[in-house]
């Protein structure tokens, strides 16, 4: 009996003295010449201009602005007339739409990114298919499950509504004449429905490269709005400042002792930084990382089938409708590939992580803890092969990593 009683003794003061060791105060360490270089390049301040756009020769221009701003939210450029590219995009939500897969006039197939800072990428969508910020915008115009509308009937739309035709004229030059019924039917578009597909084979070669020119300028316009959703500073820029000014009272006032433990280990135990890195918080590449397949669902193949389709896109930086007399395309012509690229997703940038749930490709994860979670764990892949390892934190260490996402989120109260 006494034995028993002993064990018991024992095994209880050695989980006493393990939560008494996991829960002990822990403090910030200061911060070293090299960790204040790793601050400043995640500093919003370290983040270049945004570089010109030479595909779309209205990138920056302001009645562009004006113009994609009314063609983003204007439910009449869906089939059903009641879809905008707001629907999913939505300004209060960080222009996502708080739902694991995005619901237009069906449901999508992925879960809707934020497009705040989207400008900077150099590749759109989970899997990477398209490779210009206009190309992507035509996209969901078309997809069925979004606005499931096709460029015939939106390029008819825009040239004939007066305030848009006006516009379209103010940026393009002379609308195209669209009207002979027995050259441009009603819709027609490739790889819709047979119908609308059966149309566009009918078509002419130079008429479709009319209805095209006009529906790549739509992309261009809409693009032109989007490259002004920009990042804000957050409270996490206010304490890198204040780090690099060495004002410790800002730095108090900025951020908690639980979010600056968080910091360092984002930049230190954790190893966040060797994907979520630069002012962004996103290196733009893709990683296969592991994430389970949705319920009743294949694995995602990811950018293995990026990669093929933003190479047979014809609006890719390769097409006839890049304004760059000159282009490079040396993203496109030298994009990675190879079965390394099976299930891998492009990494999503981390600001305002904390306001877009829920998170991955498909929505599969529904909080912040179930990401950090499952970054911890870091099973094995269902297809490809999972680049992430186990981190090995502790569940208060955890939490204060949760507790420094959190600082990401813009704007400053």
């Amino acid at each position: 009996m006494r034995v028993i009683r002993f064990v018991v003794v024992l095994v209880l003061a050695s989980v006493a003295a393990y939560y008494a060791w996991m829960y002990r105060p822990v403090s910030p360490v200061p911060w070293t010449d090299a960790s204040k270089a790793t601050l400043r390049s995640l500093w919003i301040e370290s983040l270049p201009p945004l570089e010109a756009d030479p595909s779309n020769r209205v990138a920056d221009n302001d009645h562009a602005v004006i113009m994609g701003n009314r063609l983003f939210f204007d439910t009449r450029m869906s089939a059903s007339g009641g879809i905008s590219c707001a629907t999913c995009h939505q300004p209060d939500l960080e222009f996502t739409d708080g739902l694991s897969r995005g619901r237009g006039i069906g449901e999508s197939k992925r879960n809707t990114r934020s497009i705040v800072g989207v400008a900077h990428s150099p590749w759109f969508y989970w899997d990477g298919r398209r490779d210009s910020l206009w190309s992507q915008a035509l996209s969901p115009l078309e997809d069925p499950d979004e606005h499931g509308s096709d460029r015939l009937s939106l390029v008819r739309f825009v040239t004939t509504e007066p305030t848009y035709r006006q516009m379209y004229e103010a940026l393009f030059g002379p609308v195209p004449d669209i009207s002979d019924a027995g050259r441009f039917p009603a819709a027609a578009a490739p790889g819709l429905d047979g119908t609308r597909s059966n149309a566009w084979s009918g078509m002419d070669d130079n008429d479709k490269l009319i209805v095209n020119t006009a529906f790549a300028n739509i992309g261009k316009a809409i693009a032109a709005y989007e490259r002004t959703i920009l990042h804000e500073p957050t409270r996490f820029d206010a304490y890198v400042k204040a780090v690099l000014d060495e004002d410790e009272i800002v730095q108090s006032e900025m951020l908690s002792k639980d979010e600056i433990l968080g910091l360092q280990l984002y930049i230190g135990k954790a190893r966040c930084t060797e994907c979520h890195n630069g002012p962004l918080f996103t290196n733009h590449e893709f990683h296969n990382t592991g994430v389970i397949s949705a319920p009743g669902e294949l694995p995602d193949r990811g950018r293995i089938d990026g990669v093929r389709e933003v190479l047979e896109q014809e609006f890719n930086c390769l097409g006839p409708h890049n304004d760059d007399p000159d282009p490079d395309c040396a993203e496109l012509k030298f994009v990675r590939t190879g079965t390394d690229l099976l299930g891998a997703t492009r990494t999503p940038s981390l600001r305002n992580i904390s306001r877009t749930s829920p998170y991955m490709h498909k929505g599969q994860l529904q909080t912040l803890r179930e990401v950090l979670e499952h970054y911890n764990e870091a099973p094995d892949a269902l297809i490809g092969h999972n680049e992430a390892e186990p981190l090995g934190l502790s569940r208060p260490e955890l939490r204060r990593l949760e507790a420094f996402l959190g600082t990401l989120a813009a704007p400053l109260p």
